[in-house]
């Protein structure tokens, strides 16, 4: 039985992840901040195994791979999920604080984790990595400089380590959603329309109109596509970054009147 790894995995993404893991007969470890989503994520599936940490602390990071080895003894699949939307601002207004955290979550986190879960991948001389960016790390984002470039570098730390695992056959891909339906996009809406002045009905149309799809995915499709690149079918993609979108064709009149 597989042993799968989900960072944020008791809400949002990161839990419909685990949760079709789950559902493919994985044993699944997840790890995440709220301590009230954990509690929730393990009375719908008691299967599930679980630990309380701020991924952005590498103590934290230690202590959770402290326990999966006590747990499990071993890791075959890491899902990098663990991620905030960041401030809304213009580059300019953008607080140091806010654009500190931002990197420390998306990057710093991601780097903590896989530091330490790499050496339990190559034990298995095989396994499978999935790194969560976003289509705000293949354009750039007005208002969301520090998102873009933490889902960015995402992307390169990504394609990186493609090339430093591919010799003990461990995929490394990056999976990036477009808007995806649920509590976070509908702050992130809120965000951009009070900077703008305009309603929120407004910028979600604009953030609909970019996609060719002109809608919001939903979770499960992202876990669909998380779920496949760790199968035997997709274990030979590798250094991708495979956006689940809709098809971005662009950001159309973000800033105008």
């Amino acid at each position: 039985m597989n042993v799968i790894l989900v960072t944020a995995g008791a809400s949002g993404i990161g839990r419909c992840i685990a949760e079709i893991f789950l559902k493919n007969g994985c044993a699944v470890h997840i790890c995440d901040i709220n301590a009230d989503h954990i509690d929730d994520f393990l009375k719908v599936n008691p299967g599930a195994t679980a630990s309380q940490i701020d991924v952005s602390k590498f103590d934290d990071t230690k202590k959770l791979f402290k326990e999966i080895k006590n747990i499990y003894g071993r890791l075959n699949v890491l899902i990098n999920n663990a991620g905030i939307a960041g401030v809304s601002s213009l580059l300019e207004d953008v607080p140091v604080n806010d654009w500190n955290q931002t990197i420390n979550v998306n990057l710093n986190g991601m780097f903590y984790i896989t530091k330490l879960a790499i050496p339990l991948l190559k034990k298995n001389k095989s396994g499978s990595i999935v790194n969560l960016s976003s289509t705000a790390g293949l354009m750039g984002v007005p208002n969301r400089s520090p998102y873009a470039a933490s889902k960015w570098a995402v992307i390169g730390l990504t394609k990186t380590m493609a090339m430093e695992l591919g010799p003990f056959d461990i995929n490394v891909n990056a999976v990036c959603p477009g808007c995806v339906d649920g509590d976070r996009i509908e702050r992130v809406i809120k965000a951009d329309a009070k900077n703008q002045g305009k309603t929120a009905k407004e910028i979600e149309a604009v953030y609909k109109r970019q996609s060719s799809m002109r809608r919001f995915v939903k979770a499960g499709d992202i876990a669909s596509m998380v779920h496949f690149l760790c199968s035997d079918r997709g274990h030979s993609i590798s250094g991708q970054a495979i956006a689940v979108d809709g098809n971005t064709e662009g950001l159309f009149n973000w800033l105008d009147d």
